[in-house]
Parts: structure tokens; C-alpha cells; sequence
């Protein structure tokens, strides 16, 4: 796993990034929104991702919504990558890089409610009841 501000990342990486994210969140979901949007290149923002031979396996961003958190979004595993053990290897880095670069802040997450019990695993307790979000159901997880 690779972790790099927006201006560390390459173009290829950036490209990769980028078009995995509208495949999944956009497409393969078909939501229509600003997928690419300004906290990419936040000074703050670190993107978390897992490359091999040019294709984007995984990926997340860590960044800071506010002072007094942190938060981990845009999570996902491509199509091909999936059912791989990817996604807990990507969590557990992106938890790593949250508390390393954030301190010991909670970590906020919009989950989609299927993957509950998924980050429950990693400690995320869900502080939400479940709302729509782009026509997907979500709930507010956090990890104190």
C-alpha cells in the first residue's frame, strides 16, 4: 500500500485513481454526483491505494473535515480485486495513516449499510440511523 499527498502522486497514479473511483462510485453504482471534488488535493488529504502492473486495486482517502476529527471515504476495491482479502489490508492502512498523520482524533466514515458489519470489525460503532445517500443506503460510523 502506497500513501501519498495529491502533488506526490504521479499522473498515472492520479489517472488510475481517478478512474476507478467513477467506475465504481458513478457507474458501477450509478450515482450521479461530483465524484472528483476539492478535498482530493486538500494539503491535508492522503490518499491510501494498492497499484499492481498499472491497475488501481484499492484505494481511500484520509483527510480532516474539521479540528476535531478525521475521516476516511472514497473506499473501495475494484471489480477484479475484489474477494481478495484487499479491502481489510486497505482498512487497516487507512486506520494506520489517520492515526499517524491525525493523531488520536475519531475517525468518521459514511458507510453503505451493507458493509456494517465489515467496519464494525475495525472498531467503527455506527452513531447514525440509516439515510440515503445518492439513492444508496448509508449510516455515520466512528471509531473513537
Amino acid at each position: 500500500m502506497q500513501v501519498k499527498t495529491f502533488y506526490q502522486l504521479s499522473h498515472d497514479e492520479l489517472f488510475a485513481i481517478f478512474q476507478t473511483r467513477v467506475a465504481v462510485f458513478v457507474v458501477e453504482q450509478a450515482c450521479a454526483y461530483q465524484e472528483v471534488d476539492d478535498i482530493d488535493k486538500a494539503p491535508d488529504t492522503l490518499h491510501v491505494f494498492l497499484m499492481h502492473e498499472g491497475a488501481l486495486q484499492a484505494y481511500a482517502r484520509c483527510y480532516k473535515p474539521d479540528a476535531a476529527s478525521c475521516a476516511i471515504g472514497r473506499v473501495l476495491v475494484s471489480a477484479e480485486s475484489r474477494g481478495k482479502g484487499v479491502a481489510q489490508s486497505l482498512m487497516t492502512r487507512a486506520i494506520e495513516t489517520c492515526r499517524s498523520h491525525y493523531g488520536q482524533l475519531p475517525i468518521k466514515i459514511a458507510a453503505q449499510t451493507y458493509l456494517t458489519q465489515f467496519y464494525q470489525s475495525f472498531g467503527f460503532e455506527p452513531c447514525s440511523e440509516a439515510y440515503l445517500e445518492d439513492g444508496i443506503e448509508h449510516i455515520d460510523m466512528i471509531l473513537p
